[in-house]
């Protein structure tokens, strides 16, 4: 009897992870189905919301401070800390994997946002005189930060020997316009937990979802999930939402980000009682099952992970044209996509659409369940299993032809 083959030693270098934020909960998810292929070191400063009995999770201290420099002392000690274990311990891993600029030795990266491409469509808001004197020192330190995240990605993304995942073929026109990086390993879309987000889930919770919110049965509510608020389409929303003043229209905005400026615009456009920001829940699909339609008009967005599990849900979606999730959509089939994430009169007429046909609601939904069923986390996992294995196949073809 033959013992089995070791699994090949994976180094995931992150900050943190978790399975509250967009990027973090990606990697979260697919460790959590790679881990019983790869022997699994973890390298972070924070980790929640995965099995630590089925990975190693070596920590790296966090220091405070501002976030350049917490960012400048992750970079150097995840680098020491896994030098350290190298060296002195024998801990040699098979393959290194970072989402995003972590370090410059990963033979993979994952790549979720192109800093080069973001701060390029968003510069205007980067820019001084476009804010007030009290937000300079804020506004100044983030633009540094930018600046030091786009020196790294330029150096790293340009190696050609470091593979690069990207999320969307929304990322990989990010990547060949401000990185000049035309070949991409692979294009691994995220999943979704589809024992979670299922229409017959939604219908369970919707009753006490809706009774818990305060919504009452003659109100459409209408749901949007994320925070960085601006980058997400909440003004054009509320653009929208004031030129359907007339209907039973409600917003639930859920989001960690408490902004004075976000419910400022909510009472510039006298739209108080009719936009409601909630709280964060790790059950997020009880969010989903308390709103009628979905809408997401990005005006940048790598995938929008909240669009695809509002879609497994049964939930008629509205997404922009600029988020990676609209990949998976067909327009007025299993969704509906903002070609123009500033065109307010066309987002409202969507959603006037919506609101008065409630046969083309269910039937988008129906659609739109059945177009999200394809796209689980184990597919997903599995092609970022096939791309590592390529890579450490490769490295040992690599390894032959020099020793030879």
């Amino acid at each position: 009897m033959t013992d089995s083959l070791p699994r090949p030693k994976l180094a995931v270098v992150s900050p943190f992870l978790d399975k509250q934020h967009g990027t973090e909960r990606i990697v979260a998810e697919w460790i959590e189905r790679l881990a019983g292929r790869f022997e699994i070191h973890i390298y972070s400063q924070r980790v929640a919301d995965v099995d630590l009995s089925r990975v190693t999770w070596h920590r790296i201290p966090k220091l405070p401070g501002p976030h350049l420099f917490s960012f400048l002392w992750w970079f150097a000690a995840n680098r020491i800390s896994r030098s350290w274990h190298r060296r002195f311990r024998g801990l040699r891993p098979d393959l290194v994997f970072s989402p995003g600029v972590n370090c410059l030795d990963a033979d993979a990266v994952s790549v979720h946002v192109v800093f080069a491409e973001y701060t390029r469509k968003h510069r205007h808001q980067l820019r001084l005189h476009a804010n007030p004197v009290s937000a300079w020192p804020r506004l100044v330190h983030r633009r540094l930060y930018y600046a030091f995240v786009i020196g790294l990605e330029r150096r790293l993304y340009t190696n050609p020997r470091v593979a690069l995942i990207a999320t969307s073929r929304n990322t990989v026109a990010g990547l060949e316009s401000s990185i000049a990086r035309s070949h991409v390993s692979r294009t691994v879309y995220p999943g979704l937990d589809l024992e979670i987000f299922n229409r017959a889930n939604r219908a369970a919770l919707r009753p006490q979802a809706r009774q818990t919110l305060g919504l009452s049965g003659d109100r459409f509510t209408l749901l949007l999930v994320g925070n960085d608020w601006r980058n997400k389409g909440l003004p054009v929303l509320l653009d929208a939402l004031a030129q359907l003043r007339g209907l039973a229209v409600d917003l639930l905005v859920v989001s960690r980000e408490e902004s004075a400026d976000a419910r400022d615009a909510v009472r510039g456009k006298s739209l108080e009682g009719r936009v409601h920001f909630c709280p964060p829940r790790k059950d997020v699909e009880f969010y989903y099952a308390a709103a009628d339609a979905y809408a997401g008009p990005s005006l940048e967005d790598t995938f929008a992970l909240p669009a695809a599990e509002a879609m497994a849900c049964g939930l008629p979606v509205i997404v922009s044209a600029e988020a990676g999730v609209s990949e998976i959509v067909t327009d007025g089939v299993d969704g509906l996509i903002l070609r123009d994430p500033l065109d307010a009169a066309g987002l409202a007429t969507m959603i006037r659409g919506l609101f008065e046909d409630a046969e083309w609601r269910e039937r988008l939904g129906r659609c739109a369940s059945d177009t999200a069923r394809k796209y689980t986390w184990e597919r997903s996992a599995s092609d970022l299993a096939d791309t590592f294995n390529a890579i450490l196949s490769g490295k040992t073809k690599a390894s032959t032809t020099g020793a030879s």
